[in-house]
């Protein structure tokens, strides 16, 4: 797994689906990316499998195929990847680009996060566990992005939006995330909620 100077990640032992979504703009320049913020997504919420998520990020929700997406119409918001049940990998956004995925935010005195930060939406909700396939994408994922990108941080969506945002929820699992990355390249931080810290010097 690689990410390529586009942006774009790519792995010769599975597929990488590139759908280009048109809610992104150009980070600011010379802006490093260092912050690495976990989401959970369901679109209808609660409900896997079908093509709610990828119709938002690229605008072409239905609004008339269920309630709920009324209260959503018109949001525009992306992610760079979106991790299925099954741990397929869906990119959204380059990794050079700002992805709309954090909203008002603020980590560590640093506010818009969306400037410095890589987005991982999975498919899930907060009271869903998450399965064995999507771990494995996401610690994949993550020791690529950790490898390629100055990323310090590693956090949820709740721990940059605590006012607003809870997920990725309670059913997600830090320290089996945090094994499946790997000690050498990441420290928990037994924070409430968690969060975890990257080895730069093993990096």
């Amino acid at each position: 797994m690689r990410i390529t100077g586009d942006g774009l990640l790519q792995d010769s032992h599975r597929n990488i689906r590139f759908i280009a979504s048109p809610n992104c703009d150009a980070r600011p320049a010379g802006t490093a990316i260092t912050l690495l913020v976990i989401h959970n997504i369901s679109l209808p919420p609660g409900e896997f499998g079908g093509d709610g998520v990828t119709e938002l990020f690229t605008n072409q929700l239905r609004v008339e195929t269920h309630p709920y997406y009324a209260t959503i119409s018109g949001l525009k918001v992306s992610s760079h990847f979106f991790i299925r049940r099954d741990g397929e990998i869906i990119q959204f956004v380059s990794c050079n680009q700002r992805a709309w995925h954090a909203g008002l935010s603020c980590w560590q005195g640093k506010t818009r996060c969306n400037d410095f930060s890589i987005g991982i939406e999975l498919e899930g909700s907060d009271h869903t566990p998450f399965t064995d396939a999507q771990y494995t994408a996401l610690a994949a994922l993550t020791q690529c992005l950790c490898t390629d990108y100055p990323i310090s941080d590693i956090t949820g969506h709740l721990h940059i939006a605590p006012d607003r945002k809870t997920d990725p929820g309670p059913c997600f699992n830090w320290q089996t995330y945090a094994e499946l990355v790997g000690n050498h390249m990441v420290v928990m931080k037994h924070a409430d909620p968690p969060y975890m810290t990257v080895r730069r010097v093993n990096v």
